[in-house]
Order: structure tokens, then sequence, then C-alpha cells
């Protein structure tokens, strides 16, 4: 719950309540957050931990894949705009 309250916590509005985008740091902070929350979904409530090492490389890899496209589209987002 803690983790979750850290993604929130470092949303940020500005004066007139319209959204802006988040320093590079506090996006570090979220998608690592994020991907410590993923992880531990995956070895707990999927019980990967006693999978094996083919089952759990394939959903840590795609649970990495999905954090670095997700990092890169806000890099993209962040240099266009």
């Amino acid at each position: 719950m803690a983790l979750t309250v850290v993604s929130m916590v470092s949303a940020r509005l500005d004066q007139a309540g319209q959204w802006q985008a988040l320093p590079l740091g506090s996006v570090g902070l979220v998608l690592l957050a994020s991907g410590f929350k993923a992880h531990r979904v995956l070895m707990v409530y999927l019980n990967l931990r006693i999978a094996g090492p083919a089952w759990r490389g394939a959903f840590v890899g795609l649970l990495g894949l999905t954090l670095a496209l997700i990092a890169g589209g806000y890099l993209v987002a962040r240099w266009m705009g």
C-alpha cells in the first residue's frame, strides 16, 4: 500500500489544475515502485517462485519489457513536447 501511495503522491498539478509532466527522478521512482509491486505479484500470487526458471524468466522479462516501453514512451513524449 505504501508503494501505491508513492505513485499517487508523485502526480503533480499546476496552479490552474492542469496536469504537468513528472520530473525524470519521479518517473524513475514510480517505475521502480511499479516494477517491484508487479514482481511481488508474479512471485507471490502467481507463485512463480516455485516455477521453473524458464517461466520466471519469461514473466520477469515481459515485466522488464513493459517497464522499458513505458519509460521509452515517457522519454519520447518529453523530448517531443
